[in-house]
């Protein structure tokens, strides 16, 4: 088994009805082979935004791992890739606060703590084992230069302790 990533990875999504207006996945790597660091991917508006002080590990990021998630399934994906700083601050007795660019992401009221262990999660042709600590969050908000992005968190969470690995 070889470890591919270890860091925290809270994400929301949001929807109005039955239609995604948006996705956030916060990272907050704390280890892989492209280093280290924070990045934010957002899709949103049907546009997504990758953001991050190292571009590479930000786009590594968005194309290995948050393509694939279910959450953007079948929504258009064309990332952008925006070199930004991006700070995460989270607390797993509150929840957390990421940001990044014009982007404001909130997660609130964490409802429980349990971990979590998914093995031969398949993403992009590759198998990975999948660890972490779970946390549901009851609300959150996604805020894009200053404008609430309109909807309900559907599926709102904070995910640490990751770690991802490969047979």
């Amino acid at each position: 088994m070889s470890v591919v990533l270890v860091g925290a990875n809270p994400g929301v999504l949001v929807k109005d009805g039955d239609r995604v207006t948006a996705f956030a996945s916060v990272w907050q790597v704390d280890w892989s082979p492209l280093g280290s660091g924070p990045a934010l991917v957002l899709w949103h508006d049907g546009r997504v935004r990758v953001l991050g002080p190292d571009p590479q590990l930000a786009g590594w990021l968005a194309d290995t791992f948050v393509r694939h998630f279910g959450e953007v399934d079948g929504l258009p994906w064309e990332p952008v890739v925006e070199r930004a700083d991006v700070q995460v601050d989270l607390d797993l007795a509150r929840g957390g606060t990421a940001k990044a660019a014009d982007v404001t992401v909130e997660l609130s009221g964490i409802s429980d703590r349990r971990p979590f262990r998914e093995e031969g999660l398949t993403l992009g042709g590759v198998a990975y084992d999948l660890s972490n600590v779970f946390d549901p969050c009851d609300s959150a908000t996604v805020t894009v230069g200053g404008t609430r992005i309109p909807g309900v968190a559907g599926a709102a969470f904070l995910a640490v302790a990751e770690v991802w690995s490969t047979a």
